[in-house]
C-alpha cells in the first residue's frame, strides 16, 4: 500500500494520497486546490488517480476535487446526503472500495457537519485488519472539530452527534489503530491542536482532555466560545457545495500599470499590500490593507479582507505574485485582478496620493505612557497571548474583535496598537486607517520588542 500526507503550512490541512503501486490505482483524500502535488506524486509511483474523497463540506479551504477530476477523469465521492450540487458519488455506511492491496471502508461520524465520514485504511498485504482511520475534521490530535458551523440552529443536534462519533464510534475501535485527521495546527476547524500529525486512538482517548468528560460535560464545553469565524468561511462552504471554478477559469491580468490600478481602485477594487511592515509604513496606497508573508497568511485575509472583494496586489516581485495567488485560491478568493508592476515606485513616480503608517518605537511609546499623552493603546492578540503578559495601560481588543467593533472607537482621536511581534498590528493599523482614521500606530517590534527593551510588564 501507497500512504503519503500531504501538508499545507499555516491553513493546517491535511490531505492524503492513498494507493498501490502494483495496480497502479490511487485516490485522494480531501485535496487543496492546488493539486499537482498529487498528480507529480502518482506518477512518480506508476499510479492513476481514479477516486476522490471528501470527508466533509469543508468550510476553511477551498477543495481541489474539481481540479483534480479535470486533469486526471477522477470521480468524486462523498457521504450519502451531502449538500452539494455537482455531480459526484453517494456512499454508504460501510461500503468499502479497493484500491489494490488498500482497502477503505467509509463510516458516518456527524458533528462537525451533519454528514461528515470517517474512513478505515487497510494494507491488505500486512492484515486484514484496519491499520489506519482518516477521522476528517471529527477528531484531531489534541482536540477535536468544532460543531458550530452548520449553524446556531443545529448546535444542540450536532453536539449530541459529535459526541455519539467520538465516544462510541471511533472510542469503540482498538487502541493501536492510527489516527490521520484532515486538520492540524494552524486551523481554525478546532481550538488546540498538536503540532503532531498523526497519532492513536488509544493515546488520544488518555490525554486529549476532550476524549475524558462526561455527556452533559461535553455539550457544556462545547457551547463555549471557539475560534473566530473568519468572513471566508461562508463563502467556502458555498462554493464546495456548488464546486469550485476551474483555476484556469480565474481572470488574471498580471502587471498592471499605475494608471491602470488607480481606475480599478475608482472602481471599488481593494489593494492588498504584502510587503513587510516597515515598507508597508513608509509609503502605501490609500486604503491599502498590511498582510504580509506568514505561517497564517490565509487565516488573517479570511479575517478581514470580504472573499467577494476585487483584489490587486502590491508584492516585492512577480514570483510572490505568484505565491501570494496560491495563498489567495486556496480560500476561494478568485477576484484578483493583477499587481502593481514596478510597485510603489511606479506609483510615486505617477504622481498618485500616499500614506504613510508610521511605527512607533518603545522608547517613544514608554514616554507616552508615562506623561499621558496618549488616548488608546490596544493589545490584538488572543487572550492566552494576553495572560502571559502585557502593557499595563493597555485595552484587551483581539483583532477578529477590533475588526468587529472599529466604528465604535472615535477617529479623531490616536491609536496605537500592538501584538506579538508587529504583524497583526499592523495588520490592524492598516484596516483603522482604511476606514478613516486619521492617527494609527503600530508598536514597532510588537511585546518582543516592548519585552526585549527591558519595559515593565502586567499580569
Amino acid at each position: 500500500m501507497y500512504f503519503k500526507q500531504i501538508t499545507v503550512e499555516g491553513m493546517g490541512c491535511l490531505s492524503y494520497l492513498i494507493g498501490c503501486p502494483q495496480a497502479k490505482v490511487a485516490c485522494v483524500v480531501d485535496p487543496k486546490r492546488d493539486v499537482q502535488d498529487y498528480i507529480n506524486l502518482a506518477r512518480d509511483n506508476g499510479m492513476k488517480i481514479t477516486h476522490i474523497f471528501e470527508t466533509h463540506v469543508h468550510a476553511d479551504h477551498v477543495s481541489g476535487n474539481q481540479e483534480l477530476r479535470s486533469r486526471t477523469g477522477a470521480k468524486i465521492c462523498f457521504m450519502e446526503n451531502s449538500p452539494v450540487a455537482f455531480d459526484h458519488i453517494d456512499l454508504k455506511e460501510g461500503q468499502r472500495m479497493a484500491f489494490g492491496s488498500a482497502m477503505l471502508e467509509f463510516l458516518k461520524t456527524p458533528g462537525h457537519t451533519p454528514h461528515s465520514m470517517s474512513i478505515l485504511v487497510t494494507d491488505m498485504i500486512r492484515s486484514m485488519e484496519p491499520w489506519l482511520v482518516l477521522t476528517g475534521d471529527c477528531l484531531f490530535v489534541g482536540d477535536i472539530g468544532r460543531p458550530d458551523l452548520a449553524g446556531k440552529e443545529l448546535i444542540d443536534e450536532q453536539t449530541r452527534n459529535l459526541y455519539n462519533s467520538l465516544y462510541h464510534k471511533l472510542g469503540n475501535m482498538p487502541a493501536n489503530l492510527e489516527i490521520f485527521p484532515a486538520h492540524g495546527e494552524g486551523s481554525l476547524c478546532g481550538k488546540g491542536m498538536s503540532s503532531k500529525s498523526s497519532s492513536t486512538i488509544g493515546f488520544e482517548k488518555i490525554n486529549n482532555p476532550v476524549l475524558n468528560l462526561t455527556a452533559e460535560t461535553f455539550e457544556k464545553q462545547m457551547k463555549q466560545s471557539f475560534p473566530e469565524r473568519p468572513k471566508s468561511f461562508s463563502h467556502i462552504i458555498q462554493t464546495n457545495k456548488n464546486g469550485v471554478p476551474l483555476l484556469n477559469r480565474c481572470t488574471i491580468t498580471r502587471d498592471m500599470s499605475p494608471c491602470q490600478v488607480k481606475d480599478q481602485i475608482d472602481r471599488g477594487a481593494l489593494i492588498l499590500d504584502t510587503r513587510d511592515t516597515a515598507a508597508f509604513g513608509g509609503v502605501h496606497i490609500p486604503g491599502s490593507i498590511n498582510i504580509g508573508f506568514a505561517k497564517q497568511t490565509a487565516n488573517w485575509i479570511g479575517m478581514v479582507i470580504d472573499p467577494n472583494a476585487k483584489l490587486i496586489l502590491i508584492v516585492s516581485d512577480e514570483e510572490a505574485y505568484a505565491n501570494m495567488t496560491v495563498h489567495l485560491h486556496r480560500i476561494g478568493y478568485d477576484n484578483i485582478i493583477g499587481y502593481l508592476y514596478s510597485g510603489m515606485a511606479a506609483w510615486q513616480e505617477a504622481g498618485y496620493p500616499i500614506h504613510q503608517l508610521w511605527q512607533i518605537s518603545t522608547e517613544k511609546l514608554s514616554n507616552k505612557l508615562k506623561t499621558g499623552k496618549y488616548d488608546y493603546l490596544y493589545d490584538v492578540r488572543i487572550p492566552s497571548e494576553w495572560s502571559t503578559g502585557h502593557i499595563r495601560q493597555a485595552k484587551h481588543l483581539p483583532l477578529t474583535a477590533l475588526l468587529n467593533n472599529a466604528l465604535k472607537i472615535p477617529k479623531d482621536k490616536e491609536i496605537i496598537v500592538t501584538c506579538g511581534v508587529g504583524y497583526r498590528g499592523n495588520i490592524a493599523a492598516s484596516f483603522l486607517q482604511s476606514q478613516g482614521f486619521q492617527h494609527v500606530h503600530s508598536l514597532a517590534g510588537g511585546m518582543k520588542a516592548w519585552t526585549n527593551s527591558g519595559q515593565p510588564m502586567s499580569i
